[in-house]
């Protein structure tokens, strides 16, 4: 029986039921909505609504309930009721009689709902957080395994300046470590009790929201019963710290695919990570790095989706409210799988250093450091950068690399070079010299592990 069903005489359509319902999308909630309701049925003991013994009643009744859907959740779906709160509330009638209709005096579903999603949000965020902190220590644990690992850094897909596998991988934990800061900011934002605030008016029953927001692990209750009732920014934020996670992920995962690839071979993946192909015998193909790329896109699309479901409502709750579920649960469920699947790669990936220093070395990444070298001979900067230059494309045109061509063809293009020059053309010098906070160099990047370490 709905819960609304006194104001009308008529029986809603199959199709309305079917289109209205959103128990296939919110029985997610049952944990949640239990609790909820235990600590509802308390606060309405302490002023006078149900008796000590009612609320006990109520509270193994709860409890019992809890148990069967985690024994049997397909229960839950097989009902039919309208929604989660439908369902607690007629399994709860079916175990205590008209007890149970006693619950939800004071309450509405529009802050039960609003109190439930918090509590879920809160739950899966600390899983998420666990996750983020995984990924960053494999990270961590793939910098110190290949500290030694020299390879080219790029601007534009083109080879730039040589850098450290080490430096590369510590890139992407100080992202990681701007998503776990994000999660507990939002985290910590959506940590305010709705219960207690009705449909959208507040409680007619004289509840101590402290204390009910406390029993619920809620550090305050929210302090305006309309805003209580149809803020979903936590749903909006939730998202939104996903999606830029995702983002991360799939820079990642990019960057991989690149050094897997054979015009590269930086990298092997685990055989655990990858598949084959049906036709070519000889393919080992990096899927999962490419669906955690393709996973962010539709990470996105639920943020936009919340985004643009909330930008024109009115206050209080509309039922379009209803949609916020959906998409937040594929998120989260998204970003659970694709930080798990991040871990997994990371913890089995071999960098081929032979491959990588090899590279670093061509493609005349040490032309700065000659810019440098005649900046410290005393040549202006841009006058250096254009000599550089010069030198490259007869570098080019000879098939040589810099530090192989003579002294004398290099004092052509600039007669303040000298024997020293081929010190500082080496990848050696070339990491050595990013001795700043925040650079390449080895003893840099050392510090910067032992930082990240503590």
């Amino acid at each position: 029986m709905a819960l609304w069903g006194g104001r009308f005489s008529g029986e809603s359509s199959a199709l309305f039921k079917l289109f209205n319902d959103s128990l296939p999308v919110d029985y997610r909630l049952v944990e949640q909505d239990i609790q909820g309701s235990v600590a509802w049925a308390a606060a309405l003991v302490k002023v006078g609504v149900l008796t000590e013994a009612e609320g006990q009643d109520l509270k193994a009744a709860l409890g019992a309930l809890l148990v069967e859907v985690a024994e049997d959740p397909q229960q839950i779906i097989a009902s039919g009721a309208e929604d989660i709160h439908s369902f607690v509330e007629q399994a709860l009638i079916d175990k205590v009689g008209d007890l149970g209709k006693k619950l939800h005096t004071g309450r509405s579903r529009n802050d039960q709902v609003a109190t439930d999603l918090k509590l879920w949000c809160k739950a899966e965020g600390e899983g998420i957080s666990e996750r983020l902190t995984k990924v960053r220590s494999e990270l961590i644990e793939l910098a110190k395994r290949e500290q030694q690992a020299v390879m080219p850094g790029y601007t534009h897909l083109q080879r730039a300046q040589p850098v450290t596998f080490a430096h590369w991988a510590l890139a992407y934990v100080e992202m990681l470590e701007r998503d776990i800061s994000r999660l507990d900011d939002a985290l910590s934002r959506l940590n305010t009790c709705p219960l207690g605030c009705g449909a959208l008016a507040g409680t007619a029953y004289p509840i101590d929201r402290y204390e009910l927001a406390a029993s619920l692990g809620f550090a305050a209750p929210t302090l305006n019963s309309l805003d209580s009732v149809s803020d979903r920014d936590h749903v909006v934020e939730l998202c939104s710290a996903a999606s830029i996670s995702l983002m991360h992920l799939s820079r990642m995962a990019e960057d991989l695919i690149f050094f897997n690839s054979g015009e590269a071979g930086f990298i092997e993946l685990a055989d655990d990570v990858t598949s084959g192909s049906s036709l070519m015998p000889q393919k080992k193909n990096p899927d999962a790095l490419e669906l955690i790329r393709g996973k962010a896109g539709r990470v996105y699309g639920s943020l936009v989706g919340i985004l643009t479901t909330m930008k024109a409502l009115p206050l209080a709750y509309n039922k379009d409210m209803q949609e916020d579920k959906e998409g937040l649960f594929d998120v989260m469920d998204t970003w659970s799988i694709c930080l798990d699947m991040t871990a997994l790669v990371l913890s089995g990936l071999k960098v081929k250093r032979d491959n990588t220093k090899a590279a670093a070395q061509q493609g005349y990444a040490n032309a700065t450091e000659l810019a440098d070298y005649l900046v410290a001979k005393g040549m202006p900067f841009r006058q250096a950068h254009h000599v550089v230059g010069e030198v490259v494309v007869k570098a080019i045109a000879d098939g040589v690399a810099i530090e192989d061509m003579t002294l004398t063809t290099l004092q052509g293009f600039a007669d303040v070079i000298e024997q020293d020059v081929y010190e500082i053309l080496t990848i050696e010098s070339c990491l050595n010299k990013r001795d700043v906070l925040g650079g390449t160099a080895p003893n840099q990047v050392a510090a910067a592990l032992a930082a990240k370490a503590r």
